[in-house]
């Protein structure tokens, strides 16, 4: 047969038409399974089949039409068909007809979907903006998962940090998992091992799917249990104890990820594989020694972060390439003058030195990268280069929600690129929905970008999950301050007082109470400031506020300058957004500051981190 004759003979036979009705109807299959299929729970099996039948069904369809005719006495081999039997031309009629039918009920299939999908995407917006109640609705990933604290079995409770080190290693080696989404440890430590109620917790995080287990040690003998519940279905999903030697730890770590990966059908690229399997040191006693380090570290106090310093150190000197540890040092000195337990001039240079030694034993880590980031800022504010270090910790690891955290509240905050601040604090809330610091920070975005009632509703949400969080009602009392809601604020301010000795809080019930007219308490408690400062640090900041309360701008300004030359950027890195520097903007001395922190020029660019 020529081929002119062939294509003749398939439009004659209509192999052409019913190739796009064929079409048509898978079209609308697809459609109608993709909205019916989850009403009923089907499993994702059942969708691959009716696509897999589809596929095959393809070419069988053209054969039958090219091999058979509708007649009047029915469906007859096209070779028996006569001329004059022959309705071929009133078959593709018909086919047409039906194909422009489907189509249209297809596409409104498509339209009911896009809407529906724009309408639950729109309720969930509005019910994250609500807090937890919202958490509970959002739509939730079947690749989410939380590793729930592991019980302590060794029957010793000093061996408390090894059962919480090995959760914690096993839960860092999940997070680097791209196509996972991991529920950082602040959150988790909250609940214990085995809950009674998985379900009730699984929504509070926002997962699918818990991790829990037990860890026995005994000398250099250890014993994992560990089970992986949906805890959505309470269907257990996998299994399995593991009884090795302490120097094979990091090797059931690492099975135990990507075992837990490939049950939830996360696939791991290359990159992934070698980083989950890493073994950070050889050394199990310096290996045990960065577990205490850390479960000092995660108290967060001045003198544990000085504890945890002590471990870290002492891991390195059993072995001086552990890069983990001197990331331990870094995470540790970025932050210990936030807790007003030492100077930004003594604490961040060794910040600095310690991630880059870690950097350079490996530069994968990003806890490593958004330590050097935030001392970076607070010493040099170079907010370029932070930046850049924020997003390669966030690119190397998506789900660790410290390095959201402090990207956005840090330099996008002080650049004031709010709705990116914002942005990254949401995502570090998703990650960690009850961590403390990371709803109170993002309380803080709101703050400086004005929005004073989102402000207000997020740290009163943070003070629904702990009454006792200071930081929350510092902040609190920052936003009614700001919204001439003076006397609210003092109150909130004498709250943080007494749950905590940090001079920032006598700092600010100074400024209120002199801002109120009240001159005589607000010098008073700048007397006990100056008092403060001979025992302990007192940043210039606390003083530049206080004075700024009572209306004295030169000392103010002489304090402000003098937080610059103390590189004491954990205070003075928000110079341009500071509600409480708002009296003076304008003033020279001041503005001259503020660009030496952060140029006019680049203030609310977004070129700012290329």
């Amino acid at each position: 047969m020529k081929i002119n004759n062939f294509f003749a003979e398939l439009k004659r036979r209509n192999v052409y038409k019913v190739a796009v009705a064929y079409a048509v109807v898978a079209w609308l299959v697809i459609q109608a399974a993709s909205i019916f299929f989850p009403a009923f729970n089907a499993p994702q099996w059942a969708m691959q089949i009716i696509i897999l039948v589809l596929v095959i069904g393809f070419p069988i369809a053209l054969a039958f039409s090219w091999a058979f005719e509708i007649t009047p006495e029915g469906i007859v081999r096209e070779s028996e068909v006569t001329a004059d039997q022959s309705i071929t031309h009133h078959t593709g009629r018909k086919i047409v007809a039906l194909t422009v039918v489907l189509a249209v009920i297809a596409t409104g299939l498509l339209i009911f979907r896009l809407v529906g999908t724009d309408r639950r995407a729109v309720r969930s917006e509005e019910n994250t903006e609500d807090g937890r109640r919202g958490s509970a609705s959002l739509p939730v990933s079947d690749k989410s998962i939380a590793v729930l604290p592991f019980d302590n079995l060794s029957g010793d409770p000093q061996n408390a940090y090894f059962s919480e080190g090995v959760q914690d290693e096993i839960l860092t080696r999940l997070a680097k998992i791209a196509q996972l989404k991991v529920i950082s440890r602040t959150s988790t430590q909250r609940f214990k091992s085995a809950p009674e109620d998985l379900r009730q917790i699984a929504q509070q995080l926002g997962v699918a799917n818990i991790l829990e287990g037990s860890v026995q040690k005994a000398n250099d003998e250890v014993r994992v249990n560990v089970q992986l519940i949906n805890a959505l279905t309470d269907a257990h999903l996998w299994a399995d104890t593991y009884d090795r030697k302490l120097t094979d730890i990091f090797a059931v770590e690492t099975e135990i990820a990507k075992t837990v990966a490939d049950v939830l059908k996360a696939k791991l690229t290359g990159s992934e594989q070698h980083v989950i399997a890493a073994r950070p040191t050889e050394n199990a006693d310096a290996y045990q020694l960065y577990l205490k380090g850390r479960f000092f570290w995660n108290k967060r106090t001045g003198s544990d972060l000085k504890k945890s310093i002590d471990y870290f150190q002492q891991a390195i000197a059993v072995d001086p390439n552990y890069a983990l540890a001197y990331a331990g040092v870094a995470d540790a000195y970025a932050l210990i003058p936030g807790y007003s337990a030492g100077t930004p001039g003594d604490c961040y240079p060794k910040a600095i030195a310690a991630a880059k030694k870690a950097l350079k034993l490996d530069d994968t880590l990003a806890e490593a990268r958004t330590s050097l980031a935030l001392a970076i800022w607070y010493y040099d504010f170079d907010f370029s280069q932070a930046n850049r270090e924020f997003q390669r910790a966030i690119a190397l690891n998506p789900n660790y929600a410290s390095a959201h955290q402090q990207y956005g509240n840090n330099t996008l905050s002080a650049l004031g690129r709010f709705d990116e601040a914002i942005a990254e604090g949401k995502r570090a809330a998703e990650l960690d929905p009850l961590s403390l610091v990371i709803n109170a920070d993002l309380g803080v975005n709101y703050y400086y970008a004005g929005r004073s009632d989102e402000a207000i509703a997020q740290e009163r949400k943070t003070l629904e999950l702990d009454p006792g969080y200071y930081f929350a009602y510092l902040n609190l009392g920052q936003v009614l301050e700001a919204k001439g809601a003076r006397d609210k604020a003092i109150a909130e301010y004498e709250k943080a007082k007494e749950l905590n000795d940090d001079p920032l809080a006598l700092a600010l019930l100074a400024h209120a109470y002199g801002r109120s007219g009240n001159t005589m308490e607000a010098e008073k408690i700048l007397d006990q400031l100056k008092a403060l400062s001979k025992a302990r640090y007192v940043s210039a900041y606390s003083f530049a506020i206080a004075y700024l309360g009572l209306g004295n701008k030169e000392e103010a300004l002489r304090w402000i300058e003098q937080s610059y030359q103390d590189r004491a950027g954990a205070d003075i890195g928000w110079i341009r957004v500071d509600h409480l520097f708002d009296p003076l903007h304008g003033d020279p001395r001041f503005e001259a500051v503020a660009e030496k922190i952060i140029p006019a020029r680049e203030f609310g660019s977004k070129t700012t981190s290329k």
